[in-house]
């Protein structure tokens, strides 16, 4: 005799106070997280951080659309898992060498049992709606399968919603470490101020190029090379971003460019490098539509036979190796501009920054660069918990222990 089954049961059939318990739960935690975003909201413009605030309403945007995709994908759960494709196109591209597949003969139920459900769905005037387990494919009837079951929109749900907060979280860490990054470039402002720093550039000094610290730091014999200039600059970069002698020379070349003589001693530089920290911050914590479209990319490489897990991890770290190169080059190629306009120059040497030494004429695609290179680290830490959650960590999306090594620690 087959074994009777309990179907979970509708509102009409649920205790009001449980209801009422699981709703009052909901919004308290919704209204507390809506009050914190508005408490640190007003600290942002108490402290005119614009353009913090300004990230923080794109957060505020990204959970939103959070809750529209919900929405969505809840609203047409029912129509996407009717919508069925035939098994051999079903049977492609699938991200497990063998897919768990269920048929007649190996079926946790018996024919007598699923026999039994059919007349139980008939004589039931209210059907049960799974949302979140595993139910029947309506398609088998036809000899085909569904296009997304669902139980698999339901983890594609959880996915996305992972996704998400994997790359805020990770942007406001980067934003931190900049942050303290930045610090030690403190105590190089406060050196412009001294009377040392005033002697060391006197602005009626005449010197050769070549015997400034800027210039014995990149004007020398590799630079004459295109081959060994990229060598030495991607070697530079794990030796600290940005040195002294380069935050001077910049802080000096911006206030000739954008201040009037006289001014250097009270432009504070590290303080106008945080706030554009900040306005960098607000472009790269959005999800723009052409995120999304790689994020669709990366999930199409998840294929078997692909081996993304050993490619795929290993594209941000190559890409941010060479931006921090590129952007080295930029440093040296402004220092070898002074060397071009005369061997000597009158006070401390002025670099002139600008679009042409960016890759074709484009600082913005530097950016949209490290904005992409951050995703792509949040989608795959994402994508790691949300498989280890869903499917365990000895599931087919682990293969092997190099493959989580990898994910997380590339990452």
């Amino acid at each position: 005799m087959a074994e009777d089954k309990v179907y979970e049961r509708t509102l009409e059939e649920t205790p009001t106070w449980a209801v009422a318990v699981v709703c009052f739960v909901l919004l308290a935690i919704s209204i507390v997280i809506e009050h914190i975003i508005h408490a640190i909201g007003k600290w942002f413009k108490k402290k005119n951080k614009n353009a913090l605030y300004e990230a923080l309403e794109k957060v505020k945007g990204e959970l939103m659309l959070m809750g529209f995709i919900s929405l969505l994908l809840t609203v047409f759960q029912d129509y996407i898992s009717k919508i069925c494709i035939s098994e051999k196109v079903g049977s492609t591209w699938h991200p497990c060498s063998t897919p768990k597949t269920k048929t007649a003969s190996n079926d946790e139920n018996s024919e007598s049992e699923n026999h039994d459900r059919k007349l139980l769905e008939y004589f039931d005037p209210n059907p049960r709606r799974i949302l979140a387990t595993k139910g029947y494919d309506q398609c088998a009837d036809k000899g085909k399968v569904a296009l997304v079951s669902a139980y698999g929109i339901h983890e594609l749900h959880i996915f996305i919603f992972v996704l998400a907060i994997f790359h805020i979280l990770q942007c406001i860490i980067t934003l931190a470490l900049g942050r303290f990054k930045m610090r030690r470039w403190k105590k190089w402002e406060d050196e412009t101020r001294t009377v040392e720093y005033q002697f060391y550039n006197d602005p009626e000094r005449f010197r050769f190029a070549r015997d400034t610290t800027f210039g014995r730091r990149h004007l020398s014999m590799w630079t004459k090379s295109p081959i060994s200039l990229w060598i030495v600059c991607f070697f530079r970069q794990f030796f600290g971003s940005i040195s002294r002698v380069d935050y001077l020379a910049l802080r000096h070349g911006f206030i000739m460019a954008h201040l009037a003589p006289g001014n250097d001693a009270e432009f504070d530089f590290q303080k106008y490098i945080s706030r554009s920290l900040e306005k960098d911050f607000k472009v790269v914590v959005g999800i723009s539509p052409t995120i999304w479209f790689f994020a669709v990319l990366f999930l199409l490489t998840n294929t078997h036979g692909w081996y993304s897990s050993y490619w795929l991890p290993f594209l941000p770290l190559i890409i941010i190796l060479l931006v921090g190169a590129k952007l080295q080059m930029i440093i040296t190629k402004m220092g070898l501009r002074i060397q071009d306009r005369g061997e000597v120059i009158k006070g401390a040497p002025v670099v002139e920054p600008g679009d042409h030494l960016f890759w074709f004429n484009s600082p913005n695609l530097l950016l949209f660069i490290i904005h992409l290179v951050l995703f792509q680290n949040a989608f795959q830490l994402a994508f790691f918990s949300w498989s280890t959650y869903e499917f365990s960590i000895n599931s087919c999306f682990h293969r092997t222990t190099a493959d989580n090594v990898i994910r997380v620690s590339v990452g």
